[in-house]
């Protein structure tokens, strides 16, 4: 399996190619816990400096999108590399704010005017519904009238053609294709042409003016929307093919982003902060040319931690045997090798997940709580399933003294059992009440659900009655994944997926059954 999930791609265009620099690119200056949602953030010089001496071996420009937190800076030290800067101004439903930040992109366009090439008056603040149209088209006006380089206004291409209006008042027209982010997702493999298609589209519509994309690219990590799948090689590949078409082509494209924004997960989720060519932590660059592409670099590791899983999982069964010698039914010896081999095929990419899609403490609680039980559940179902005991009900655990479990493992099990129950109610919840940025944990839930059905199935109690908690989160998993599943639609594989996981869970939890506590 890994060597499947492993295998690299080689692309006939590096997406990074020093021997042919990027036209330009977004830049953003924020690393590990910077954020501009902090107002009092200031970005220091000689970070900006850092990052921009970096960028100027791979591209002939950057594109910025306001001149807070310290982004006032970039056009000098943009200069002192030989980058140009496509110059942004942030506008919002703050007037006075608006008037301070054109009065400064005003001044700093004066300053240098062999650096900034261009303004960006407005990103996004139509979709956004911050501005009406024609206060819009005044500021824009209001600019041209100071400044000599071309100015424009960016948004994505459905409120251009909402808004014509615009197009009069502008030099050039900025249009953002994001074919993740449509409201019907593109598939990777269509991404390129789906750029090119709508760049065509919007030429038609706006003609006499050039037609500048000014973000398009593809996200490296985070949750499928429909068939549209982040991964390293997708977003490789997505950006090597536009790249290809702008050369082939001849039009101007702005590629989003230099460099993965990790402040971006509060408000678009894990997909959010992968948008980069260069990794935030490490400030490489992804992609070297003239390397292979893989989803998985570290395979090796994570191959070799799953099988060692798989083998604990074999030795916790006989483990048990050997303490408690008897023979148990040829079924329980299938279900302990189906779970370990499960659990052991899927450690590398629940991991991988859980480094990736943790974000903050809560995240990180989260995510590593359920991957720890994701370990323990098949370790601990492999003893239950070799010594004949039944899953634990909830009862045990939190109930009257008298109905509690006599031993630790019974009762560490019930433990693991509970924290995947609540961790997967709160995330199958999530999927029904705000699901547009929430991610698919469908791997380290397999790995703790699977053991628990077969411990269900194979050492159910014969006689009792069905405790209530259980069968409440039964129904609430069950409706869920019947929703999310209609929800995301029958392309989204990590979608149906993870619903199939939380039906069998609650198939599992409906068949508890816990004994009578006599009055």
């Amino acid at each position: 399996m890994w060597w499947w999930l492993a295998t690299p791609i080689n692309l006939a265009r590096a997406p990074i190619d020093p021997n042919a620099k990027l036209l330009c690119v977004s830049y953003a200056p924020f690393r590990d816990d910077q954020t501009p949602l902090v107002p009092t953030t200031q970005i220091a010089r000689e970070q900006i400096a850092q990052d921009l001496a970096q960028l100027a071996k791979i591209s002939d420009c950057v594109r910025t999108y306001s001149i807070e937190n310290g982004l006032d800076q970039v056009p000098a030290e943009a200069a002192k590399v030989g980058l140009k800067v496509i110059q942004g101004i942030w506008l919002g439903s703050n007037r006075l704010k608006n008037f301070a930040q054109i009065a400064t992109a005003v001044g700093l366009t004066k300053e240098y005017p062999g650096v900034i090439s261009s303004l960006v008056v407005g990103n996004e603040v139509l979709l956004r519904g911050e501005m009406t149209t024609a206060d819009l088209a005044v500021l824009i006006r209001l600019v041209k009238a100071q400044v000599t380089v071309p100015v424009t206004y960016a948004d994505v291409w459905e409120f251009w053609l909402r808004n014509r209006e615009v197009y009069d008042a502008v030099d050039f027209v900025t249009i953002h294709i994001l074919p993740y982010w449509e409201d019907f997702p593109i598939r990777a493999k269509y991404a390129a042409a789906h750029v090119d298609a709508i760049r065509r589209r919007m030429a038609v519509a706006f003609p006499g003016k050039e037609i500048l994309i000014g973000e398009t690219g593809w996200p490296s990590q985070g949750r499928m929307r429909e068939a549209a799948l982040p991964s390293r090689t997708n977003q490789a590949r997505v950006v090597s093919e536009i790249l290809a078409l702008a050369k082939q082509e001849n039009f101007r494209v702005n590629l989003i982003e230099a460099y993965d924004q990790p402040w971006k997960r509060q408000l678009e989720g894990t997909v959010g902060g992968y948008w980069g060519l260069i990794d935030s932590v490490q400030r490489a660059v992804k992609y070297p040319p003239g390397e292979a592409i893989s989803n998985f670099p570290f395979w090796k590791l994570q191959m070799a931690c799953g099988m060692a899983l798989s083998v604990f999982v074999f030795g916790a069964a006989w483990l048990t045997l050997r303490r408690r010698p008897w023979t148990p039914r040829l079924a329980s010896w299938f279900a302990v090798a189906i779970s370990a081999t499960v659990a052991g095929m899927l450690l590398g990419v629940a991991a991988d997940k859980m480094y990736y899609e943790s974000y903050g403490l809560g995240g990180w609680l989260q995510w590593g709580a359920l991957l720890a039980a994701a370990i323990a559940s098949p370790l601990l179902c492999a003893n239950a399933l070799m010594s004949g005991r039944a899953l634990p009900t909830f009862l045990e655990l939190l109930g009257p003294r008298e109905a509690r479990a006599g031993s630790a493992l019974p009762m560490i099990l019930g433990v693991v059992l509970m924290v995947t129950t609540l961790i997967g109610t709160v995330t199958a919840l999530g999927f029904v009440f705000d699901p547009r940025y929430y991610d698919f944990p469908f791997a380290a839930l397999t790995m703790a659900v699977l053991p628990f059905s077969f411990l269900a199935l194979l050492n159910r109690p014969q006689a009792g009655i069905r405790p209530i908690a259980e069968a409440v989160f039964a129904a609430l998993l069950a409706g869920a994944a019947l929703y999310t599943g209609f929800n995301e639609g029958s392309d989204n594989w990590q979608s149906l997926w993870t619903c199939a996981v939380y039906f069998l869970f609650a198939v599992t939890l409906w068949q508890a059954r816990a004994a009578q506590i006599p009055k």
